[in-house]
């Protein structure tokens, strides 16, 4: 056999090997969003299902989705993780910057130490950090305390994704701010902060996306609540403890709500994720046309 055929057979193989392996890894995936999307459509395609709160266990003699909604839960999912941004992107953005501009300053190592380390804490360790610190001392739940402990979680995703960013833009843009006479924290908000902006915002929004997605903080901190409540002092329920109380319990009306909560849950993710990858994609293209 040529060597030219052996490389060809070669070629077909791995490329054989690496559309098996992709498909098995897609297998999982599909028939997470099938069953979800077969189980939690029913009751997603009423819209009392957006709007109403009320939660009464009434089977058998009810419809499955009667009188059954998410909406606080939405509110309550927007309002925690909205606050957990507001905590870690700007700290984020911030430390990735110090870490990709002051590579060889005397705390980037320990910084770029505890992100990957924060990266990798199990969230439920989160979660207990977060009631220890937050819930035991004041005896009260509430949704500052979940969101504090969100936005640990997120710290590490932003900083990193952002240091990242950061790197990749031309040292020529950093010497012509300090040539013109910028002081270095000037050149870095003002020049390069801007021009690594979609990268920024990708690392943002990922972290958004698994914040959203998080429970164990949750079961620790803000608790959940059966009610629409918009103090975030008070506990409230977010749409990951909706899908994990209600699917536990025997009432076949709580159980399609949290299919349907798991549904819109998934799709809110699914959004975040898609608008991550466009801005990436954009990012790449103006750079491609640098």
């Amino acid at each position: 056999m040529s060597r030219n055929l052996r490389r060809r057979y070669a070629s077909w193989t791995s490329l054989v090997v690496m559309y098996v392996l992709t498909v098995l890894a897609l297998v999982p995936l599909g028939l997470v969003l099938w069953f979800t999307v077969a189980k939690g459509l029913p009751s997603v395609i009423h819209p009392q299902f957006f709007f109403n709160s009320e939660l009464p266990p009434c089977e058998p003699k009810c419809p499955a989705v009667s009188n059954a909604g998410v909406g606080h839960a939405i509110v309550g999912t927007g309002i925690i993780v909205g606050i957990a941004s507001l905590i870690a992107i700007p700290i984020g953005v911030l430390g990735g910057i110090f870490l990709a501009e002051y590579r060889i300053a005397r705390w980037s190592n320990w910084v770029r130490l505890a992100s990957d380390v924060l990266v990798g804490t199990p969230s439920i360790a989160i979660g207990l950090f977060a009631y220890a610190f937050l819930v035991v001392p004041f005896h009260h739940f509430s949704a500052y305390s979940g969101s504090v402990a969100l936005a640990v979680l997120m710290l590490p995703i932003v900083a990193r994704t952002t240091e990242g960013a950061v790197s990749l833009i031309p040292n020529g843009l950093r010497e012509s701010g300090l040539a013109l006479g910028l002081p270095r924290w000037r050149v870095s908000l003002q020049l390069i902060l801007p021009a690594a902006a979609p990268g920024v915002i990708t690392g943002a929004l990922l972290a958004v996306a698994r914040a959203a997605g998080e429970t164990a903080p949750l079961l620790f901190t803000a608790f959940g609540a059966h009610i629409l409540e918009w103090d975030p002092g008070m506990p409230m329920q977010a749409l990951p403890l909706t899908v994990y109380k209600y699917a536990l319990l025997p009432y076949k009306s709580l159980q399609a709500q949290a299919w349907g909560a798991a549904l819109v849950l998934i799709v809110m993710v699914l959004a975040i994720n898609l608008v991550s990858r466009y801005v990436l994609r954009r990012q790449i293209a103006l750079a491609g046309q640098l």
